[in-house]
């Protein structure tokens, strides 16, 4: 589907999916939402902007390969579980830690780690099945 109105909307459509997906992955911890469902947001996003301007152009965005980005968060989700069992506790048992950055008390989670890492395997793993529906339906057109 190549039309202007498309091609016009696409950028801002999918920057803003990409925003509300952040959204909704920080706010999961505590309401509805959280890695899963950012992730497919965020997917999406990527799809609608595939279906504008093409795989080439997504590849070049999102800059590494999508199943690089399953794989690191698969492998961040692993060592979120990991930290608890060499802390003592058993696995996937949350662990906070309370850095002072720029006079700023952060609280760090690993349950906020494991819904990022969540967060990258759907969005690598939808986003690498929609480019490669998408590479194929292109050619077929040919």
């Amino acid at each position: 589907m190549n039309t202007l109105i498309l091609r016009t909307v696409a950028p801002v459509l999918t920057a803003l999916m990409l925003l509300f997906s952040v959204f909704v992955l920080l706010r999961g911890h505590n309401e509805p939402g959280g890695g899963f469902i950012g992730g497919l947001i965020a997917a999406s996003a990527l799809a609608i902007y595939g279906i504008a301007f093409g795989v080439g152009a997504v590849r070049r965005a999102i800059r590494f390969h999508p199943m690089a980005i399953a794989g690191a968060g698969l492998m961040l989700a692993t060592l979120s579980g990991l930290v608890s069992i060499f802390a003592g506790v058993p696995f996937m048992t949350g662990l906070w830690v309370y850095p002072e950055i720029l006079g700023i008390e952060v609280p760090l989670a690993t349950v906020m780690s494991f819904d990022l890492g969540v967060y990258l395997v759907v969005v690598g793993a939808i986003t690498s099945i929609a480019l490669a529906l998408e590479q194929d339906s292109g050619r077929e057109e040919d």
